[in-house]
């Protein structure tokens, strides 16, 4: 003779695509929306596309690793339309005073087209990596060259060789992808 109750029901997990099957950025887009979300009770799903970038692999500048992110989330969201959202994450260097400094933006979009940016901290790399990336090596196989590793752009990254994984590549991208999502959270808001 009693309704049965429903407040208690779990709702269903969101999607987020991630542009990238690189296991690092998977998980720094989940953990960013579970920085973001986890006290609404929102739950997420991660899957990884490999889509191109539309920018050469080592992306030189600023614009050139931005417009690189942008590409990616287009790319993902038309080769996975079904999601509730799509994260670009796309590391890139930029020339500043003869250095070379290095880092990441992050692009977050949704079905209503909201997009949130965000770039990570950045660091300046090491003479001997930066020779090599001028040269037109990508920054992962010149830190593996210098350093003796292999695969660290799917591990700890340059910031995690160059800090003794003080710091790592999933931690600041972590820290984008939760900036990134400020437009989603402050729904009032114009961005």
């Amino acid at each position: 003779m009693g309704s049965e109750e429903t407040g208690g029901a779990v709702p269903p997990a969101q999607s987020i695509v991630v542009s990238s099957k690189n296991p690092v950025k998977l998980g720094a887009a989940l953990d960013g929306f579970a920085n973001m979300f986890s006290k609404d009770g929102s739950r997420f799903t991660v899957k990884g596309v490999s889509v191109a970038s539309g920018v050469p692999e080592q992306p030189m500048t600023d614009d050139e690793t931005l417009q690189g992110a942008l590409n990616r989330v287009q790319n993902a969201r038309e080769a996975e339309p079904e999601a509730d959202y799509w994260v670009g994450i796309e590391g890139g260097v930029n020339p500043h005073r003869g250095s070379l400094e290095s880092f990441a933006w992050v692009v977050v979009t949704d079905k209503t087209g909201r997009t949130g940016k965000a770039r990570t901290a950045a660091f300046y790399l090491p003479e001997e990596v930066a020779k090599l990336v001028r040269d037109g090596m990508e920054l992962g196989p010149a830190d593996d060259l210098v350093f003796g590793r292999q695969n660290s752009k799917q591990k700890n990254g340059a910031v995690g060789l160059l800090t003794d994984d003080a710091v790592t590549r999933k931690d600041i991208y972590v820290q984008a992808v939760t900036m990134a999502l400020i437009p989603f959270k402050n729904l009032n808001l114009t961005f």
